[in-house]
Parts: structure tokens; C-alpha cells; sequence
């Protein structure tokens, strides 16, 4: 999503409006799910512009700032799946991070709000994290599995990609993410007031828009910053979220509050609204 695409901003701020009106409990959480490279991350700033506008104090938090550390990786990646070093899918966020962020909030609380260095592949510094006022009465809460509901056992068996074919032919790396996801994460997702899809045409799309991602933050980071990868090295990386992200595209639409269907150039050409 982009300014140049002003509908799905307009909708998701009626959305928000609504559910404000009628959410006794403050704050209102708005979860926004999404494909890397989709486009919520540009909507969740847009949108906390309007409602910071509107009176409304906001705050802005993406599950990708709740990665474990490197280090917290590392330990996961040796006791559990080599996999798991690389951060990503459940089981590699600090989930009671985030709930204790919720909490901070749900009761009046003001609330670090933790940030993650993706050129450095680290947990920033406590003295870069942002802050959410005390009486923050909206959370913007957006990321590429936000929301999402794990699989069924079976659908385990079968890998999606070469990554899982080879690197996990006994299916330990995504059991562990999809017990993680049933698990606490749905304690999380449980404290999401509305929730928002912005749902890419295809996997193969998104491994479009994540190369692209990857190549601007090479510019502004430098080649050789720590966590920043070349294209070969993407491609392999996206291979991570393709289980997961294929789910969340055929099963989240069903049942998320606004749902926008997204072009190969992330413009919406559909925009449905479920009735809160």
C-alpha cells in the first residue's frame, strides 16, 4: 500500500473509527497481516498519521521487532533444528515480549516498545526502542504472521519448498513452528481487536517484493552490513515463511474484518469489509 493508493487507507481508517466507537476496552489493538513486501508496514504509518490526527493516540508495534535475539537463536538452532537460527517463523519471537507490552498498555501504562536491527540481524539497543504513552488508546500491531491460526498436523507431511525437502526431510523444524504458533502466539492473537489482511496474488510475488526489500536495504545499509542479504541468499530465505504464508493467504480471508486483494504491484483491486 502506498499514499498513491488512498481507497484501502480510507477503509481501514472507517474501520478503526467504527471499532473505536464501539470497543469498550482501551486500547483498541488493529492487527494488519501481510506478505513480506506487501505493503502493511507503509499502511500502519499512514494510518497512525490519521488517527494521531483525529485526536487518537497510537502506537506502532510489528512482530518482527519481537525476534528473539541472535544469540536466544543460536541456543534454538543447537538444541532444537539448525533452522531455527534464522528468525522467522514461530518460535523465533519473543512472544511474552509482546505481551507484556499489552499489558503495560491494557492497564494505562506507558510501554517500551522494542525494535529489531534486521541490518544487524539483532535485537536493537534498549535506548533505540520507541515508547507508547501512557493512555495509548490505539495499537497498530502488523506483521507478516500476525493473526495467523497454525495447520492442521497433516498438512505437515508434505514439504512446500526445497528448503524443507532438504534441510528438514523429518519435518522437526516446521512441527516446532506450527506447536509454537497453536501455542502461546495464540495468546497474543487472542488481543487483537480487528484484524486486516493484505493478501499478495501469489507466493511467487511475494518472493518478488521481499528481493526488492533486500535490495534497498543494501543501499542504505552498505553490502556488507551483517544481516543484509544478496539475491541468491533471499531466495533461500523466503523459503522460510512460504509454508506458513500460503496458509495464511487461503485460510485468513475468511475470516479477518478487511480484506484487500493485492495486484503484482500491491495496488488493491478488492476491498471487502466484514461487519465488526
Amino acid at each position: 500500500m502506498s499514499p498513491e493508493h488512498p481507497d484501502l487507507l480510507h477503509a481501514a481508517h472507517m474501520v478503526v473509527r467504527q471499532a473505536l466507537q464501539q470497543c469498550a476496552r482501551s486500547p483498541l489493538v488493529v492487527g494488519i497481516c501481510g506478505a513480506q513486501g506487501s505493503g502493511k508496514s507503509t499502511l500502519a504509518a499512514h494510518l497512525a498519521s490519521l488517527c494521531e490526527a483525529d485526536g487518537i493516540t497510537t502506537a506502532v508495534l510489528s512482530i518482527d521487532d519481537l525476534y528473539l535475539t541472535r544469540a536466544e537463536r543460536e541456543v534454538l538452532a543447537q538444541n532444537v533444528h539448525p533452522l531455527l537460527r534464522t528468525r522467522g517463523v514461530p518460535g523465533t519471537h519473543d512472544v511474552a515480549l509482546g505481551l507484556a507490552v499489552l499489558d503495560d498498555l491494557d492497564h494505562g501504562r506507558s510501554a517500551p516498545l522494542p525494535r529489531f536491527d534486521k541490518a544487524r540481524d539483532d535485537r536493537a539497543p534498549r535506548e533505540r526502542w520507541d515508547l507508547a504513552v501512557t493512555g495509548t488508546e490505539l495499537l497498530i500491531f502488523e506483521g507478516w504472521c500476525v493473526g495467523a491460526r497454525p495447520e492442521p498436523e497433516a498438512a505437515l507431511a508434505e514439504p512446500v519448498n526445497a528448503l524443507e525437502r532438504d534441510e528438514d526431510a523429518e519435518g522437526i523444524w516446521r512441527a516446532f513452528a506450527n506447536s509454537a504458533l497453536a501455542g502461546d502466539y495464540q495468546q497474543l492473537f487472542a488481543r487483537i481487536d480487528i484484524l486486516m489482511l493484505l493478501a499478495a496474488p501469489s507466493f511467487a510475488v511475494v518472493r518478488e517484493w521481499r528481493t526488492e526489500q533486500e535490495r534497498d536495504l543494501r543501499v542504505r545499509e552498505g553490502p556488507d552490513a551483517a544481516g543484509v542479504m544478496r539475491d541468491g541468499e533471499v531466495a533461500r530465505f523466503i523459503q522460510h515463511y512460504e509454508r506458513l504464508t500460503r496458509h495464511i493467504l487461503a485460510e485468513m480471508p475468511g475470516r479477518a474484518n478487511l480484506v484487500a486483494m493485492l495486484t503484482e504491484d500491491r495496488s488493491p483491486y478488492s476491498i471487502f469489509r466484514r461487519k465488526l
